[in-house]
């Protein structure tokens, strides 16, 4: 596990984090921003202060759920109310914060899912209810890395709000069995897919899906077997792209290789506990082999449709170089791995 970058870790709990509420990105985000301006060693009132900041601020602009149990409210937007309500000061709330704030997702951070010994004491140590003392790992990442991560937990944040919505609605998925149904139950419609861009580039790998590059502009979310034959939107064939890759591949249909590659990215999603994830399991089967079997039809289906004319992806592309199959991950989800 020595072959991952610092920021590879940071992601892994990020993406994988077992998120009952999101205690873990306003603490993701406090982190960056004292790495950022060098501040190693953070006494407990401070983080309680940055903690309830970006509580606080984050109510204001965006009045979402924080958790998914239906009537239910984190600590801190109870704290937050009673502020607002003029109930206690601010002082007193961020008060509340270090004493009732912080126990939970300050020791539990440094955990990958449920693993806590991958990234135990990785980004910091804590002396707890005194300081947090940042190490090298967390305050060496570049300028660009600081902005990639703290926007990367920004739209995290946003897409477990969005869950929980869903959570709280109540909203059930069912998969039709009938074949024409779920290809042409949008008909002619096409939507904007581009609010699914945060969610997919943390479990792509934060490269393009065609060419194996680092996506950083004119990023194109994609039909694998293409729209104009399944005629859905549904997550498990959505995969980002570089436009020009996206322009190449067309309406064509994709080599097995990238069938392969689709398979290992869906695994990635159902690896964390996004609640999305239950949309795939819904569609695709509650087990890995039935979701690889699901879509492997899907392809021969398309298959049958389109022909075997095959694209094989942008030129100089090499899936045994793809650094998509090195991101920790891929790494975690593939079952051949230890």
């Amino acid at each position: 596990m020595d072959n991952f970058s610092p920021s590879d870790y940071w992601k892994g709990i990020v993406l994988y984090g077992l998120n009952a509420a999101t205690y873990k990105m306003a603490l993701a985000k406090c982190l960056l921003g004292f790495a950022k301006t060098g501040l190693d060693d953070v006494p407990w009132d401070r983080v309680a202060a940055s903690f309830y900041q970006e509580y606080r601020q984050r109510l204001h602009e965006n009045p979402m759920p924080q958790m998914g149990m239906r009537g239910r409210r984190t600590v801190l937007e109870r704290i937050v109310q009673e502020e607002k309500g003029g109930l206690i000061s601010r002082p007193q709330a961020i008060e509340k914060v270090c004493n009732e704030g912080l126990n939970d997702v300050v020791p539990r951070f440094q955990t990958i899912g449920a693993n806590a010994d991958i990234v135990r004491n990785y980004f910091y140590e804590m002396e707890f209810g005194k300081s947090l003392k940042l190490k090298d790992t967390l305050l060496t990442l570049g300028e660009n890395e600081f902005d990639e991560l703290t926007a990367e937990v920004t739209a995290r944040w946003g897409l477990l709000e969005g869950a929980f919505s869903i959570s709280r609605s109540q909203e059930n998925y069912e998969l039709a069995n009938d074949i024409r149904y779920i290809y042409l139950r949008q008909g002619d419609r096409r939507q904007s897919l581009a609010t699914n861009i945060p969610f997919l580039m943390g479990y792509q790998g934060n490269v393009c899906f065609y060419c194996g590059e680092a996506l950083v502009e004119d990023i194109h979310v994609d039909h694998v077997p293409p729209w104009q034959i399944v005629r859905h939107d549904e997550v498990w064939n959505l995969v980002l792209s570089h436009g020009h890759c996206n322009l190449q591949k067309s309406d064509k249909l994709v080599g097995p290789h990238f069938v392969q590659k689709l398979i290992a990215r869906n695994e990635n999603i159902m690896g964390s506990n996004h609640p999305w994830k239950k949309k795939i399991e819904a569609l695709l089967g509650n087990n890995a082999n039935s979701r690889a079997t699901a879509i492997e039809h899907h392809y021969e289906q398309v298959k049958i449709v389109r022909g075997p004319d095959y694209w094989g992806g942008s030129k100089g592309y090499n899936p045994e170089t793809d650094p998509f199959y090195r991101r920790l991950v891929t790494f975690l989800n593939n079952p051949d791995n230890p």
